[in-house]
């Protein structure tokens, strides 16, 4: 296979394979597992920018889901590897966007893509709030692309 045909430079990724489970009645990965994925790749990179739910905690905010957009482009299925990549688009002091490409290694093809809109919230309120500067600090460092 050749170079990787990624939407944007510099993917955070997170290599997963389709498993059992993940699997439904037409014999490919059911559609939720990819709103699953696109979950555990944010959260793996929120990790290694130092926001994990301990940071959430100590800080009292997180960061929670106000839109998805999904576009399911090709069927996945049962032990292919998945690449999960995202990057974050924007960022100001309520929210952030992601961007999601799901990639089959085996022949290229990009699998699915989405966004979310992600706002910042305060945890005992569940309020919309303004991210803490530790939150804003953070996502600035990793944004690779303004819309």
């Amino acid at each position: 296979m050749s170079e990787i045909a990624w939407d944007f430079p510099e993917p955070h990724i997170l290599k997963v394979t389709v498993q059992p489970d993940d699997i439904d009645a037409f014999r490919h990965t059911n559609n939720v597992n990819y709103l699953k994925w696109l979950e555990a790749i944010a959260w793996d990179h929120s990790r290694q920018l130092g926001l994990d739910w301990p940071a959430y905690e100590r800080l009292g905010y997180g960061m929670v889901a106000r839109r998805h957009e999904l576009d399911y482009l090709l069927p996945t299925f049962l032990g292919e590897e998945i690449w999960l990549a995202t990057w974050i688009l924007y960022t100001d002091k309520l929210v952030i966007r992601r961007a999601y490409q799901f990639l089959r290694p085996a022949d290229g093809h990009t699998v699915f893509r989405g966004r979310t809109r992600w706002v910042c919230v305060d945890l005992k309120e569940g309020k919309v709030r303004r991210m803490p500067p530790e939150f804003q600090a953070a996502y600035k460092s990793s944004l690779q692309i303004e819309e």
